[in-house]
């Protein structure tokens, strides 16, 4: 691996074409990522891309007329401190704001890179071109501004914004907060019959991290093979599954860990405690995100949750 000052200006041009071809790409990937919920936003990255190419183009033009034909490969993880970019096709869903976001710093990264590279060199030509490279990147911020005023208008990125958000709430919230509800209430019955019937924490303790584990994966493949959400649009089968899942043995190991408190007294108000916090934490994001009054959103958790609780006691009791 090499510093970029220690390139010479062959090497420099040829690192600028590949920089260019493979930030087209990065902006062609998210394009395709996007074009089938965003289409305007997949436009704007589109046509940042064409302008990635033309910029590619006169680049090789460039350097054929210097060096020829044959052109070095040199990439940008071949140079010590040179600006890394994730892998789009490995992020599914796209964010709108994620992308946004990576677009403005791929361009405002590499400028400033460039300007510090040219301002260390003290080869005359070097110092050109990479003053070249960098108005060429403010001019792709230019352009970007540009086709944001085409094609995202402020009513097109508010739709945009809601679409998102439907996504979001489809895709992440609904099987998380399914899964929170059923570990926390689910398995309140079991945990407190175990823990009155037997008078013993580890015995409780067993039977909630058994009930919270069965049920995680219960409602992981419930979720998972519910549909695989190609007409609901809830995204890929297989990550809402391990979010319900995830999130129901969350909500049962809450409040079954305080049972390895050795003193049964002392453990059992710690669990009632948690379970509280459970419940307020359930009605806070059904009054976040599901648009339902807090009143009645507590009301309806902690009614539902007072009913498996007392089930518990009363098998447990008697």
């Amino acid at each position: 691996m090499r510093n970029f000052s220690d390139l010479t200006e062959r090497e420099v041009l040829a690192l600028a074409i590949a920089n260019e071809e493979e930030d087209g790409r990065i902006y062609t990937d998210i394009a395709e990522g996007l074009r089938e919920d965003y289409p305007a936003s997949a436009s704007i990255f589109s046509e940042m891309a064409a302008e990635e190419g033309d910029h590619r183009r006169r680049l090789i033009e460039l350097y054929r007329e210097k060096f020829g034909e044959h052109i070095p490969l040199i990439r940008r993880h071949d140079i010590r401190g040179f600006i890394q970019h994730p892998p789009i096709w490995q992020v599914r869903p796209l964010g709108l704001d994620k992308v946004r976001d990576l677009a403005e710093t791929m361009e405002l990264e590499t400028l400033r890179f460039y300007r510090r590279a040219a301002a260390r060199s003290t080869d005359a030509s070097i110092r050109k071109l990479l003053g070249d490279l960098a108005e060429a990147e403010v001019e792709h911020e230019h352009i970007a501004g540009r086709l944001v005023a085409e094609h995202l208008p402020a009513s097109v990125r508010e739709e945009e914004d809601k679409v998102q958000r439907r996504m979001f709430l489809l895709r992440v919230i609904q099987p998380g907060l399914a899964g929170l509800m059923d570990g926390s209430v689910s398995t309140l019955a079991p945990l407190f019959a175990a823990a009155f019937a037997t008078g013993l924490s580890w015995n409780a303790f067993v039977v909630g991290l058994a009930a919270s584990i069965g049920a995680g994966i219960s409602m992981g493949f419930a979720e998972a093979l519910s549909d695989n959400g190609s007409l609901t649009g809830r995204g890929a089968p297989i990550i809402r599954g391990a979010i319900c899942g995830l999130m129901t043995t969350l909500g049962g190991i809450g409040h079954t860990l305080p049972y390895l408190i050795p003193a049964f007294w002392t453990a059992t108000t710690v669990a009632m405690c948690v379970v509280a916090v459970e419940l307020a934490v359930i009605s806070w994001i059904r009054w976040k995100y599901m648009d339902t009054p807090p009143v009645s959103a507590a009301f309806q958790v902690a009614f539902g949750g007072a009913l498996v609780f007392a089930t518990g006691i009363l098998i447990g009791s008697s």
